[in-house]
């Protein structure tokens, strides 16, 4: 049978790290492995993840980067991209090895759950299902799974510092429709929140279209508040 390997980017994460990885204990447990890549953290993230994943390894810092490091390491036939503040839903790994295998599909994603107080969070999730099934482009937040065969046919995430996900998408639809599963993983609302929801979604709909008409996403990026490493 297929097993997974979860991959885990990082970036000073000490606060939630423990609870994201004992939330995967059970897919260890049943012979998945976790992979945790820390981007370069200055707290305790890496050492509070050690005894809680299979591997925790260091690459440069950015999502792309470090998804890109911890697919080059993992054993497994299928990689699941699981920011750390998204939660999978229960028997995930059957969902997915399962619905890959009946569809025929090489890669997909989940609904999502926005979880906080803001009652436009419900309103957030919906609009990203709906158009992420529409055009075939899933966002990191949806966790992200592909068999590794496709990952390295399509050349993995482009490292970009921004829309790494909608990149990877565009690569991925070219060998395989996406599976599109209708349990919800349930992901944080904070990056909203914190900013507030609607500056946010205004944001990133302003971003998201600049990429699509051909933006740098160097630029997008320090837009959104974050200034890519220096190479």
């Amino acid at each position: 049978m297929p097993a997974l390997s979860i991959i885990v980017p990082v970036l000073n994460e000490e606060a939630g790290i423990v609870a994201a990885l004992e939330a995967l204990a059970d897919y260890r447990r049943f012979g998945h492995e976790v992979i945790v890549v820390d981007g370069g953290s200055n707290d305790r993230t890496a050492e509070l993840a050690r005894p809680l994943a299979d591997l925790v390894i260091d690459a440069s810092r950015g999502r792309a980067a470090q998804m890109n490091a911890g697919a080059a390491r993992a054993a497994d036939d299928i990689l699941v991209f699981l920011h750390v503040d998204t939660r999978l839903p229960p028997a995930s790994d059957c969902l997915i090895i399962d619905g890959l295998r009946r569809s025929g599909c090489l890669w997909g994603r989940f609904d999502v759950d926005i979880a906080g107080r803001n009652p436009m969070l419900r309103i957030v999730a919906a609009t990203m299902n709906l158009r992420s099934r529409l055009s075939g482009i899933a966002t990191g937040d949806q966790a992200i799974f592909v068999t590794r065969e496709a990952f390295a046919e399509c050349g993995g995430y482009p490292d970009i510092p921004l829309m790494e996900d909608i990149a990877l998408s565009r690569r991925l639809k070219r060998l395989s429709r996406p599976l599109c599963l209708r349990p919800r993983v349930t992901t944080s609302g904070r990056r909203w929140e914190q900013r507030g929801a609607l500056r946010t979604i205004l944001l990133m709909w302003r971003l998201r279209l600049a990429y699509f008409l051909g933006a740098e996403p160097n630029a997008l990026a320090r837009r959104y508040g974050y200034v890519p490493r220096e190479d």
